[in-house]
């Protein structure tokens, strides 16, 4: 049979890098077996539901690059054409779930407590076949609850998650269900749901939870665990898909770096870990700025103008040639673009604000004569390209009987404001004549 898996999220306001790293999972198992990758949004609780809540879960997924297969495209169930179709809504789909309670009530496979309906348990050993943790076996002993019925439609004819997950399961066809390790105390209800509605259950594949790099449970306020943190932050969806594919999972020869098509390739079930992964978000910083670095020419560009204009810096007041000549000093100096406002914005201001540290350390009055020096050296180079004004500076130190960086640091500091950046000569080639000896006039007043 052709696999077939689910991504099936409740939207409640942000999208968890656990939930992202779900839906990965099961969307490199579809694409690495041939087979269907589909989206359903669990909505039945209309009190925490909103329409920006779901459209925080599918633009994630979208930045991530993980396309759904099938869904309605005006409430037609039978699916729609890949890239067309929108995901299911359990909401839509009330009525397929009263249908089946009255089936199960109907054998005497649930029967009505307070209002409510309850699912009758069977008082039998539990067995889960699990693809990542092998055999497990649950005895009623084994559960904490003295009764192990269970509601599955609240009194107010709201349907519960363990009927709506198995119902929609089964009528969408899910041969494959790989979600997270907290839902294994789930998974023996379920299993009990699918034998009662007459069918085999799903291979069931448990991953491995996502913990902090000390160990502790991560929640929704620790440092990388929304999405948004990634889509806002400068971050490459390339980067944090790669990243994110190796939290519990290893291919073979302990490969780190990988496009999406060779992750594909390499992506197995077997190959998921049985401990808890720990995010290391020095790692994800690590494969962020190896993306960045590689990236080709036009969407460096395209990215970096965007995430200035974000920042409210517009660089179409400047020729296009000298907005390429500066940020081609910035590639490879940087991790995520979210740093690059701060890092490169003095090409873009004639509004240079002094570091207040540096400004102690080196507009010092024993520098404003070597600046002095510096500035007239450079008035008179050869030409304005790096070359000639990196030897123009070592001459200049040369002849004052100093070390070179007693000019570099507070021509720097003239020039862009802060201590480090981009490589100084270049940077001052891209600047330009005029405005390197303005920025260090106006330096030399501060002295």
């Amino acid at each position: 049979m052709k696999t077939r898996v689910r991504f099936a999220p409740s939207p409640t306001g942000y999208l968890h890098i656990g939930g992202a790293r779900t839906a990965l999972f099961n969307w490199l198992y579809a694409r690495h077996t041939g087979g269907t990758f589909v989206l359903r949004i669990e909505d039945t609780d209309a009190a925490r539901n909103s329409q920006e809540a779901v459209d925080v879960i599918l633009n994630g997924l979208r930045w991530l690059g993980l396309d759904w297969d099938e869904g309605p495209l005006t409430g037609d169930a039978t699916g729609a054409s890949k890239g067309d179709c929108g995901p299911y809504f359990q909401s839509q789909r009330k009525e397929n779930y009263q249908r089946r309670v009255e089936g199960l009530l109907s054998r005497g496979l649930a029967y009505e407590h307070e209002g409510a309906v309850k699912f009758k348990m069977p008082r039998e050993t539990a067995v889960i076949q699990d693809l990542i943790k092998g055999e497990i076996r649950r005895d009623l002993t084994d559960r904490e609850e003295a009764d192990p019925d269970f509601v599955i439609m609240r009194s107010d004819g709201q349907p519960v998650f363990h009927l709506v997950n198995v119902i929609d399961d089964l009528e969408m066809n899910i041969t494959h269900v790989i979600r997270g390790e907290d839902h294994l105390i789930n998974t023996t209800k379920h299993i009990a749901l699918f034998k009662a509605f007459g069918v085999q259950p799903p291979h069931y594949a448990h991953i491995p939870l996502i913990l902090n790099k000390d160990g502790s449970k991560m929640s929704k306020r620790d440092q990388g665990a929304s999405l948004t943190s990634y889509t806002e932050g400068g971050f490459l969806p390339e980067a944090v898909t790669n990243y994110i594919s190796l939290l519990g999972w290893s291919p073979k020869e302990n490969r780190e770096k990988m496009s999406l098509a060779e992750t594909i390739e390499r992506f197995d079930l077997p190959q998921i870990l049985k401990h808890n992964a720990r995010f290391d978000y020095e790692k994800l910083l690590w494969l962020q700025g190896e993306y960045a670095r590689e990236l080709a020419p036009d969407r460096f560009y395209e990215l970096a103008v965007h995430t200035f204009a974000k920042a409210g810096v517009d660089t179409n007041h400047f020729p296009l040639g000298y907005v390429k000549a500066a940020l081609d000093t910035c590639k490879g100096k940087f991790k995520t673009f979210s740093e690059l406002p701060s890092y490169a914005g003095f090409y873009f201001t004639d509004k240079i604000e002094y570091d207040a540290e540096a400004v102690k350390k080196d507009f010092v009055p024993e520098n404003k004569p070597r600046l002095e020096k510096l500035r007239d050296a450079f008035t008179h180079a050869p030409a304005f390209n790096a070359e000639s004004l990196e030897a123009a500076l070592k001459e200049t130190a040369k002849t004052l009987g100093v070390k070179a960086g007693l000019l570099v640091h507070p021509c720097r500091l003239a020039v862009t404001g802060k201590t480090s950046g981009p490589s100084l000569y270049h940077l001052l080639q891209v600047l330009g004549k005029e405005r390197v000896l303005a920025r260090i006039e106006k330096a030399l007043g501060s002295f």
